[in-house]
């Protein structure tokens, strides 16, 4: 038999031992990076996101994105291409990726998270669109790393906004295509049968062959044709032309870099058909 006396302390020994272990419990914190097995790191987790910084103007990032940086420990972003007041929203690390080659911008994303970083690769514009992320994505996932991947608005819409247009218009423009001419990645372009289709054309990357560009269209030298640069940006600038003038009215402004070029008849919309989707069917404007 236990003497009440022993077992009153012996209760008494149990209960400060289990008040000290609550007390070193709300001492740690809630979570910890767990170590990789293999490499004896911390880890947040094994994935990164890789987000779209909208056109320019910091407003138009979206929410998501925005939040993103605000938690991470390493943003990579590319360059120029993003305006600096975008990277106002984190505290992170901020690397310009600019003059990297793939397999440093992967040892740079790799070491961080190893390291128990949070890391977000910022693209301009919607990663989508004339990146790089599929190369990007398939060299982490050989470390284990997956990315995830934010849209943000393109630059494309950000220049509709800009002209005070829309590229798909009744009576007027049904498509909207995406292209660019060749150069360093692409041996050749579809820009002269494109131009044959009567549509909205939106060329990215193309300031600098401008020239070139409308020698090798085949619509109508009247074909209205805007060119835009930094569309959102403070600076935003908008030139407008035709396919016979717009070359040299570029050249003037001294526009060689950052800027869309646009060709149809939305730049300078007529003959509209109104909408359907008012329930009435109108004709064309007068």
């Amino acid at each position: 038999m236990i003497s009440p006396e022993k077992k009153s302390k012996s209760e008494k020994n149990k209960n400060e031992k289990n008040m000290q272990n609550v007390i070193n419990t709300k001492s740690q914190p809630k979570s910890q990076p767990k170590k990789d097995k293999k490499t004896g790191s911390k880890k947040v987790n094994n994935e990164i996101y890789i987000v779209g910084a909208g056109p320019g103007d910091e407003k138009l990032i979206t929410v998501k994105g925005r939040e993103l940086l605000k938690k991470a420990d390493l943003v990579i972003y590319a360059g120029s291409l993003v305006n600096p007041k975008v990277l106002e929203y984190t505290k992170g690390e901020c690397v310009d990726s600019y003059g990297l080659t793939l397999d440093e911008t992967t040892k740079l994303t790799v070491d961080a998270v190893n390291a128990g970083k949070r890391v977000v690769r910022l693209h301009s514009g919607d990663p989508a669109l004339y990146g790089s992320i599929v190369e990007q994505t398939e060299e982490l996932k050989k470390y284990g790393i997956f990315a995830k991947r934010v849209p943000g608005v393109s630059s494309v819409f950000a220049v509709a906004a800009a002209l005070e247009t829309q590229f798909t218009l009744n009576n007027v423009s049904d498509s909207l295509i995406i292209t660019r001419p060749a150069g360093t990645t692409l041996e050749s372009d579809q820009i002269a049968e494109f131009s044959e289709m009567g549509v909205t054309m939106a060329i990215f990357l193309g300031t600098q062959k401008i020239e070139e560009i409308m020698n090798k269209v085949r619509c109508p030298k009247t074909t209205p044709v805007a060119v835009v640069f930094h569309a959102s940006w403070e600076d935003e600038e908008v030139i407008r032309g035709t396919v016979a003038d717009i070359a040299k009215k570029v050249k003037d402004a001294g526009i060689k870099r950052s800027a869309m070029i646009i060709i149809g008849d939305v730049v300078d919309p007529k003959n509209y058909a109104k909408s359907y989707l008012y329930g009435v069917k109108q004709g064309p404007l007068d």
